[in-house]
Formats: structure tokens, C-alpha cells, sequence
């Protein structure tokens, strides 16, 4: 009878440990022991610029390297896979926007994802503008003389890829400036600019981070920002309303997540450590420099946030019958 017990017991431990994860939480007091990583989207994009900035804080301050491994294409869901399936040490970390996190949503039949389900939301990081940008060989001076060029010949904007809000930011353009202008989507941000500079493409819809050398160089010129109002990172450049093009508002922003079921204390150590960088007025003026408002919320403001992009873009997306290629 004791033997029969004994194995019993021996099949019951058994069956425990094959159930257990094959690795184990480690205390938020030693994390991090090892690299970090952050996903980026492409080179030279905005995500790409803000996990490197904050990326290289974080290491500063924990003395730990902070890898940034940029994953272009597929509007930013090649990147949040990856962090949707790690194991959830907190080692992990995403930048995501509104490409990986709403549009896509709409855009992709079988999403291996879910937005609100799959990840840990550690705070939004920041928000700005797209910035309505044209190779200088193109003859329009402002919005009214592009408006009319696009009546007369076609034209064509770059973006960031579907359902980026590069994207969607040109539909609203055609939309509210009734002009028929083709889409070409690239992998990243830092391709859709090249295409403008290149003379690929004569228009695009891009974030000031991402245009920031270019826009100071003259290589690039900007008619108007996506807003009512004229951007406080970039306050020479007027606002679409002003431009002429009143209903042509789009926000970007950013935010950190990282995998679901993180253990809360380490979520809630990354949450201090990166809404402290954010809080910090260096790193404020630096983004706004660069056409970036830092922008540190809560997890369960972000959390909240994403659901409401994804209760006012879904519907939109879905109306005007855009589709990933």
C-alpha cells in the first residue's frame, strides 16, 4: 500500500512540474540582471527615435544595455508579435502606436494578437503631430496651390505602411481636400521619407521626429500639421485649419508595453523608472525640440486610451474600406 502511495504521489509531482513555466519570476528587486530589449519599426521612425532615446536612459540608470531591435513592416505588428509571444520576464519591451494597436485590428483578418489581451501596458511615452511634407521640386508654396497641382496631375504619398496614422492622416487629406491622390505604403517611416526625398513620391504625412533633419535642411518642406492649432514643437508651420484644411486632425502617440502576465512589481518598476526620464525637463525640451510631447500616463491610462482609439478609429477604418496589402 506505502509503494502505491509513494508512486502516486511520485505521477502528482510529476505532472506538477511539467505544468510549471519553464522559467521563473524573478524578484523585482534583481531585475534587471540582463539586456533589455525594445522592439522598434524601422529605422529612422519616430518609435525607432524614442525607444533609443529612452532606451539609452534606462541604461544609464540601471546599468544594464538596452537593445533596440527594429522589426519594419506590416504597419508595426511584426514587432508586436514578437513581444506578444516572449515570455513575460519583463526583458521584452515594446513601442507601440496606433498602427500595431488599432488600425490593425481592422486591417488583418488573423491578427496573431490581441491588443488588450496580450500585452502589459507601462505608460504612454509620447504624442505629436504628422506634418504635411513635400519635396521642394514640387511647385506648391502652401496647401490651396497643392490642392489645386493635385486637381490638375496625379500625385502620390508615402506612408508608414497601412493603417499607420501616416496613413490614415492621407485619406483624411483627400477626404477633406476632395482630391484623388494614390497611396504608396512603405515598411517605416524612415522608407516613406526616403521616397519623398528620393522624388519617389511627392507628398507624405510624417511625424516631426522623424523628418527633424530634413525639415532643417531644407530637404524636405512642410505646408501644415495635422491639428486646429499650430504645434508647440513646431510653431512655424501652421495647422491644417489654418492652412485651409479645418477637420484634418490626426494625434500620433506612443506608448511602452511590454508582454501580459509581466509580474506587476517589475511592470510597476519599469512604470517609475520611465515616466521618471519623462518627467525629467532635459528630456522634455529634447522631444519637444524634436517635435515630440513627453506624455506619461498610468498603465491603466494607456490601457484605457488604446480602447478608446480603437472605439473611434475601428468604425472609420472599416467605413472607408481601407485594406492591408
Amino acid at each position: 500500500m506505502s509503494s502505491l502511495k509513494i508512486g502516486v504521489q511520485g505521477i502528482v509531482v510529476g505532472a506538477a512540474l511539467l505544468a510549471m513555466p519553464a522559467w521563473a519570476a524573478e524578484p523585482a528587486d534583481k531585475y534587471p540582471s540582463k539586456p533589455i530589449r525594445i522592439m522598434g519599426q524601422g529605422a529612422g521612425s519616430t518609435a525607432d527615435y524614442l525607444s533609443r532615446y529612452i532606451g539609452h536612459r534606462l541604461s544609464e540608470r540601471w546599468g544594464q544595455p538596452v537593445v533596440v531591435d527594429n522589426r519594419a513592416g506590416a504597419g508595426g505588428t511584426l514587432a508586436a508579435e514578437v513581444v506578444a509571444k516572449a515570455t513575460p520576464d519583463g526583458y521584452s519591451l515594446m513601442m507601440g502606436h496606433a498602427g500595431p494597436m488599432v488600425s490593425a485590428v481592422s486591417l488583418y483578418k488573423n491578427l496573431p494578437y490581441d491588443p488588450l489581451k496580450d500585452f502589459s501596458p507601462i505608460t504612454k511615452t509620447a504624442s505629436g503631430v504628422t506634418v504635411l511634407v513635400l519635396h521642394p521640386s514640387v511647385p506648391a508654396k502652401n496647401v490651396p496651390e497643392l490642392v489645386a497641382l493635385a486637381k490638375q496631375k496625379q500625385l502620390s504619398y508615402a506612408s508608414a505602411g497601412n493603417g499607420t496614422v501616416s496613413h490614415l492622416t492621407g485619406e483624411l487629406f483627400k477626404q477633406v481636400a476632395k482630391v484623388n491622390v494614390q497611396h504608396v505604403p512603405y515598411k517605416s517611416a524612415g522608407f516613406a521619407l526616403t521616397s519623398i526625398l528620393s522624388g519617389e513620391t511627392q507628398i507624405s504625412f510624417l511625424s516631426p521626429v522623424t523628418a527633424y533633419a530634413q525639415l532643417k535642411s531644407g530637404k524636405v518642406r512642410a505646408l501644415a500639421v495635422s491639428g486646429k492649432d499650430r504645434f508647440p514643437g513646431a510653431p512655424d508651420i501652421p495647422s491644417a485649419t489654418e492652412a485651409g484644411l479645418a477637420g484634418m486632425e490626426a494625434e500620433l502617440w506612443f506608448g511602452l508595453f511590454t508582454t501580459a502576465k509581466v509580474p506587476k512589481p517589475i511592470v510597476a518598476k519599469l512604470h517609475k523608472e520611465i515616466t521618471g526620464i519623462l518627467a525629467s525637463e532635459e528630456v522634455k525640451a529634447s522631444l519637444l525640440q524634436r517635435g515630440a510631447i513627453a506624455s506619461p500616463t498610468t498603465p491603466e491610462e494607456l490601457q484605457a486610451y488604446v480602447k478608446s482609439e480603437l472605439a473611434k478609429w475601428t468604425p472609420i477604418i472599416k467605413a472607408s474600406g481601407i485594406k492591408a496589402d
